[in-house]
């Protein structure tokens, strides 16, 4: 059976203005005033404890890492619970795969906490109970490692495993653990990235052409092919 295994931030749900925001005020707090969307989209991806390692040096931020990383998580998780919107075709397309019995988890760069926060604010903690954060492996995305272990909890082979990204680290990272990928990028304006050329579905025009409908045909053919 075909296991799935979604990326959640960008993918699932459209965090990335919680991330943004919270981003910003953080690095507010430490004296960077004028953090741009231009420059936070630059980081869709990537985990946030490595995003602001690489500000933190840019910037010359003289807080520890781990103190940046405690601020905008306490930041993020107060606009997560609240302010999460989950893209309706993807609802439909997890909420279809659970009505058949298709194992699935989330793998993303984020804590374990915003996990959770995420999951539990959109109604998804009841479809999705197995979770894997970056935070819980050696590397983040573009290693393998949070999807090898999300394949490891459900007992499926990373062959048999389908990933679901947005981003071009998540799409190397799929590639690396050998799986299958579907790939609805977040910026269209990356999705002729090469990084995405190894993926079995690509939609190029990014949320607004994905439907549960095509990746639901598209799996189904993968499953029985």
């Amino acid at each position: 059976m075909i296991s799935v295994i979604f990326d959640l931030d960008g993918t699932l749900v459209d965090s990335e203005p919680n991330y943004y925001e919270s981003g910003r005020r953080t690095l507010e707090r430490h004296g960077v005033p004028d953090f741009t969307w231009e420059q936070h989209a630059r980081f869709i991806g990537i985990g946030t404890m490595e995003t602001l390692e690489i500000l933190k040096e840019r910037y010359g931020i003289p807080a520890p890492v781990e103190q940046l990383l405690a601020e905008q998580n306490a930041a993020y998780l107060e606009l997560a619970r609240t302010r999460t919107e989950v893209f309706p075709q993807m609802r439909k397309f997890v909420e279809r795969l659970y009505a058949e019995g298709v194992p699935m988890a989330v793998a993303s760069g984020s804590s374990l906490e915003a996990i959770d926060a995420v999951l539990a604010g959109t109604g998804l903690d009841a479809l999705l109970t197995t979770v894997v954060s970056a935070e819980e492996v050696a590397h983040g995305k573009p290693a393998p490692d949070v999807f090898l272990e999300a394949a490891r909890r459900l007992g499926a082979r990373p062959a048999d495993c389908v990933v679901v990204e947005d981003a071009t680290p998540g799409a190397l990272a799929a590639h690396a653990a050998g799986m299958g990928c579907i790939v609805v990028p977040y910026a269209t304006d990356i999705a002729d990235d090469p990084a995405f050329a190894s993926a079995g579905l690509l939609f190029l025009g990014g949320r607004a052409q994905f439907t549960a409908d095509t990746a639901h045909d598209w799996l189904t053919a993968r499953r029985t092919a």
